[in-house]
Formats: C-alpha cells, sequence, structure tokens
C-alpha cells in the first residue's frame, strides 16, 4: 500500500489529484471545528469532558461527523444525511417502477437518481438540524451535564432558524466537497469523507482507553487494544476479498463472416456482499425506541424497560437483538441488491451458460443457491464483528465508540483497499508494460 503511495506521488498527474484530495481533507476537519452562530462553546467543552466517556444514543452519528456532533459545528451533521438518502433511494430502486427504470437508462438515469439523492440529503438535514438544536436546547444532548441547558443560551425563533440553516448549509458543502473528490481527486468522495471522520477520532479513543487503565498505568491495556485491532483488520481484509467466482462460458455467434464470444468469465460473489449497511441498519433501529424513551415524560413500565434493556450496549437482551438484526438484514440487502433472475436473464440474452447448469430459471434458481449459502457466513461474520465493542464495555470499560469497532473497522478497512485499488489501476494504466518487456 505504501509502495502505491509513493510511485502515485512520483507520478505528476496523480499526485496533482492526490494533493486535491489532500486539500479538501484538510477543509473538512476545518469545517467540523468551526461553532455554529446561537452556541456556547464553552458550556459546550464543559459538557463534553464531562460525558467523554458515554456519549449514548448520539454515538454513532457523532463518529460518522468526525466528533463534530457533540461540538455542534458547521459539518455536525457530516456525512450522515447523504448516506441515509443513498440508502432510501437504493431501497425505493426496488419498489417504484419509475427508479428502476432510471437506473436501466445508464448515465442518464443514473445522473437522475444522484439529483435526487442530492435533494433528499438537504431534506433529511433540515429534519436532523432541527432535531438535534430541539435536543441541545432541552438540554438533552448531554445528560447529567450542569450547564446542558445553557448551551443555546437565546433559544428564539430566529437564532433557532439560522443553526438549522448553518447546519443544513454545512450538510450541502459536504456533499459537495465528496463530489470534488470524486471528479477530481483519487477515490469516491463520500467514502474518503467517511474514512477521515472515523479515523479521526482514533487517537482520542485510543488514548481514553490508556488513561482508564490501570496495568502498567495503562500501557498494557493500550497495547491489548492495539493487538486486537491489528487481528481486527487482518480479519476483515481477508474476508472482505473472500468471493466465489461461478465461472460462466459464452457460446460462439457467427455475424457474417466473424466469429465472437466463446470467452470465459465468472460471476464474482463476495462473502460479504452487503458490506457495513447491515450495521448501520440494525444501530439505527435499535436507536428509534432508545430516542422515543429519552424525549417522552413520566416514568412508565415501557420507558423505564427500554431505558434498563435496549440502551446499554452489554446487555444480553440489546446483544442478542443486535446479531440477529444485522443477520436479518444482511440477507435483506443482499435479496434487494443482486437479482439472479435478471443476471441469468442477461447471461441468456448474451449466449452465457454455467457449466452443467441450463440457461434461464435453472441458472437463477443455482444463483440463488449459491448466494444464500455464502451469506450465511458473511452475515454470522458480521454479526461477530459489530459485538467487539460491547465484548470491550465489558473487559476494558472503553465506551460505545471503540476504536476498533464492528462499523469503523468495516467502513475504514473497506475504503482503503478500494481506494489502493484505484491507484494501482491508475498506475498500471500510465505505466503499462506490455506483454513483452
Amino acid at each position: 500500500m505504501l509502495t502505491a503511495f509513493a510511485r502515485a506521488f512520483k507520478t505528476p498527474d496523480l499526485r496533482k489529484k492526490l494533493l486535491f484530495t489532500l486539500g479538501i481533507i484538510v477543509v473538512y476537519r476545518l469545517g467540523t471545528h468551526v461553532p455554529i452562530p446561537g452556541v456556547d462553546y464553552r458550556n459546550v467543552q464543559t459538557c463534553i469532558d464531562a460525558a467523554q466517556a458515554n456519549q449514548g444514543l448520539f454515538g454513532l452519528v457523532n463518529m460518522f461527523s468526525g466528533g463534530a456532533l457533540l461540538q455542534i459545528t458547521v459539518f455536525a451533521l457530516g456525512i450522515m444525511p447523504y448516506i441515509t438518502a443513498s440508502i432510501i433511494l437504493q431501497l425505493l430502486t426496488v419498489v417504484i417502477p419509475r427508479l428502476e427504470a432510471l437506473k436501466k437508462e445508464g448515465q442518464a438515469g443514473t445522473a437522475k437518481i444522484t439529483q435526487y439523492t442530492r435533494y433528499l440529503t438537504v431534506a433529511l438535514a433540515i429534519l436532523q438540524g432541527t432535531g438535534l438544536v430541539a435536543t441541545a436546547r432541552s438540554g438533552a444532548l448531554f445528560q447529567g451535564c450542569p450547564v446542558a441547558s445553557q448551551i443555546v443560551p437565546d433559544q428564539s425563533i430566529f437564532v433557532t432558524i439560522t443553526m438549522v440553516i448553518t447546519m443544513t448549509a454545512g450538510t450541502a458543502a459536504v456533499m459537495w466537497l465528496g463530489e470534488l473528490i470524486t471528479d477530481r481527486g483519487i477515490g469516491n468522495g463520500m467514502s474518503i469523507l467517511m474514512f477521515i471522520s472515523i479515523a479521526a477520532t482514533f487517537p482520542s479513543a485510543l488514548w481514553a482507553i490508556k488513561e482508564q487503565g490501570s496495568l502498567a498505568d495503562g500501557w498494557i491495556e493500550f497495547g491489548t487494544v492495539i493487538a486486537v485491532g491489528l487481528v481486527m483488520v487482518g480479519l476483515v481484509v481477508f474476508v472482505e476479498q473472500a468471493q466465489r467466482r461461478i465461472p460462466v462460458q459464452y457460446a460462439k455467434r457467427m455475424i457474417g463472416r466473424r466469429s465472437y464470444g466463446g470467452t470465459s468469465t465468472y460471476i464474482p460473489l463476495k462473502v460479504n456482499q452487503a458490506g457495513v449497511i447491515p450495521v448501520i441498519f440494525a444501530s439505527s433501529l435499535l436507536y428509534i425506541p432508545a430516542l422515543i424513551a429519552q424525549f417522552s415524560s413520566g416514568t412508565s413500565g415501557w420507558k423505564t424497560w427500554i431505558e434498563s434493556h435496549l440502551v446499554r450496549g452489554d446487555h444480553p437482551i440489546y446483544v442478542t437483538l443486535y446479531f440477529l438484526l444485522i443477520v436479518f438484514f444482511a440477507f435483506f440487502y443482499v435479496a434487494i441488491s443482486f437479482n439472479p433472475e435478471e443476471v441469468a436473464d442477461n447471461m441468456k440474452k448474451y449466449g452465457g451458460f454455467i457449466p452443467g447448469i441450463r440457461a434461464g430459471r435453472p441458472t437463477a434458481e443455482y444463483l440463488s443457491y449459491v448466494l444464500n449459502r455464502i451469506t450465511w457466513p458473511g452475515s454470522l461474520y458480521l454479526g461477530l464483528i459489530a459485538l467487539v465493542p460491547t465484548m470491550a464495555l465489558v473487559g476494558f470499560g472503553a465506551n460505545q465508540n471503540f476504536p476498533f469497532g464492528g462499523t469503523s473497522i468495516l467502513i475504514i478497512v473497506g475504503v482503503g483497499l478500494e481506494t489502493v485499488k484505484q491507484i494501482e489501476s491508475q498506475l498500471q494504466q500510465r505505466n503499462y508494460e506490455g506483454f513483452l518487456r
């Protein structure tokens, strides 16, 4: 990986792309430290220091924003509205025929869906920004902090609207920065910004574990966490690269006097076909009852049960539900993102077939059978990786944003692998030596 980056910096046009990407990253990180109007920055810092060990319901969103959410900065919402909008549009593509038709139109249809994603991102940013401002005004953003209700001193309508507009504009700016990286930089812009947001929280989270440790002044716990992290990275890289290659043979076709086809290829089915999306879905779904309980008044029985069973990350009921939801969403997302019937029809249309399997419906049934078999280990792997923060809570007293947690490791490794592959492919295009050296 380091060799690829060193060679890229020696190539002039790739060096420009890498430096442009680094410049956008610097701008993004600066925006995560600029507070929005109407917020008392000193009170925010006081509450953050008091609640460093427990960020509650907002831990996942705070991680995706690079720590900007709890700081209530211009980029407080980060990339989360865009991620949510992209997932919603991807799910609606299966349900709404118009979106499915746009997806099949090629580049023009994809551009239209991207435009819809932008509009939905702005709408979600307004909704989430309003919720964040209301939470900060009520003091629920930092429970237990004595100055939590004084974070927003002026609670007038004008100041509230200004705060929401500022955060929405910040989300639009983040979306624009991500698209700039995609067009003029290296890698997928949104993935790069997500990678940077998560990586930015690593040093403070690791140092907090060292400070809370008791063995050899915390260095034993620190070293153990680093070792566990390296093992997890190796495991994630191994599984993310694993795939089942289904061979496909294309029959020869005579068009005029020329012969076409007769080639052999394969369909790569990854073990983890769904990526990190099942973990995000499961986390978001488990946050909903806890969020409802937090904003409800009174001490009813259902609220007490939720707060005691579905808020604590180390409770057996929470762990069981989390694991089962991840497995369910892994199968659900694979079912809507990979259509065996469509793949079988395309193969039949172009004269392709799987050796030993008849074209058409038998091919679709075979693909569905193989996909279900490899999704089982993929979903179980996702569930086990996602439970590492829970084991860290018990073993080290770490918070729910354990630095080598399932979501963060999956995203960092996945984005890192894709970025390195893109750099290597561009290097190969510029330094192709040919078959004869």
